[in-house]
């Protein structure tokens, strides 16, 4: 079991450690409903240093990122993010990630934690130009800042002009007295704030200060339990959940980021997909009757048939009400149709509804 940087941090703070991605991670504090309700309303911090990391240099380096990922890389400029997918060559996805332009031959890949050796191989396999590649994933420290309030607490800790600072760019500075801090604002709760990346030696140091400067604003450590609601209310997709290798980008409603401007790998599969139409497609649902939608429990419709899959589910403690997301059948994918989650045995009447759940 791997730990963060942080660890020890968590255990003081008597956070409940689980396994997660073969890290040693806080699930929650003091516990889910009330993280939840933190980042909402004011500000929480996430370590998510699990995350992986790569840095790609070079003449090629866009080349050979354009080659993998769906989205169109060439349209980055410095200091901007785009959110991409790296598409698999049997219709699938390998995973899904950021890219960072930090100069034009120097961009930073941002992975999920279960797949970075994956995603290391994969992108190796086509490294043919001799870009120069990095994975910085073990020695690189991720904190997400997440919260309407905080811009507000963490500005004392930069020069960067954090309200300023549009969705998906980022600036390199100081922050915290720390030098070269990647500070972003690509949040994965709807709740707005940033992402601090530092080298493990500082992540103490930013952490406690982090904490300090954020005092006035009530700043909390949240875990990874409300991590999962937070997205979820947004519609946001989990690999591993929602997508994996076996899963059409396009039926995951992820045809905005592929682009076929350009050549990458499967890009005439997934075009012919496009043209021919999807058989199945990811909705949001929300439940009418009482029940708490799991991962993998079967969608049915009226007549009891199988029409599909719950991929996410749960009680969203902002709405009060159970929610889940899903794949079924085109024919039920419409706003309002009314669908059933079987429920130990039972038919439990949910509607579909569109992305995100919480406005």
């Amino acid at each position: 079991m791997n730990n963060t940087a942080l660890t020890e941090k968590h255990i003081s703070l008597g956070a409940k450690m689980v396994p997660f991605a073969g890290y040693n991670m806080p699930v929650q504090y003091e516990g889910i409903n009330a993280e939840h309700a933190t980042v909402r309303k004011s500000v929480g911090v996430f370590d998510v240093s699990h995350m992986g990391e790569f840095i790609l240099k070079g003449e090629n380096a866009l080349d050979l990122i354009q080659r993998v990922i769906s989205n169109d890389a060439s349209k980055l400029y410095d200091g901007k993010v785009q959110y991409a997918y790296l598409p698999n060559e049997d219709g699938g996805i390998v995973d899904d990630l950021l890219v960072y332009r930090i100069d034009e031959k120097t961009y930073m890949l941002v992975v999920n934690a279960s797949n970075i050796e994956k995603d290391w191989n994969w992108i190796s396999k086509f490294n043919t130009k001799d870009v120069e590649m990095h994975n910085i994933s073990s020695k690189t420290s991720l904190l997400a800042v997440q919260g309407p309030k905080a811009a507000e607490a963490l500005q004392s800790l930069t020069d960067i002009d954090l309200a300023s600072m549009e969705y998906y760019n980022f600036t390199k500075g100081t922050f915290a007295g720390v030098e070269n801090v990647v500070v972003s604002a690509t949040g994965y709760t709807g709740a707005g704030g940033f992402e601090i990346y530092c080298d493990n030696e500082h992540a103490e140091k930013v952490w406690d200060a982090v904490f300090e400067a954020g005092k006035p604003f009530n700043i909390k450590p949240i875990g990874l339990g409300a991590r999962d609601t937070l997205r979820l209310e947004m519609g946001f997709c989990l690999y591993g959940n929602d997508i994996d290798d076996t899963t059409c980008p396009i039926e995951a409603g992820l045809g905005w980021v592929t682009k076929f401007t350009k050549n990458f790998t499967n890009a005439e599969g997934l075009a012919a997909k496009k043209e021919a139409g999807v058989t199945r497609k990811l909705i949001g649902f929300e439940m009418i009757d009482r029940g708490i939608p799991r991962h993998d429990y079967e969608i049915v419709d009226a007549a009891g048939n199988v029409i599909g899959k719950v991929t996410s589910g749960t009680q969203s403690p902002s709405l009060q009400k159970a929610i889940g997301m899903g794949y079924v059948t085109k024919e039920h994918t419409k706003e309002g149709a009314e669908i059933f989650i079987s429920i130990r045995n039972n038919s439990i009447k949910a509607k579909v509804v569109k992305f995100p759940f919480y406005k």
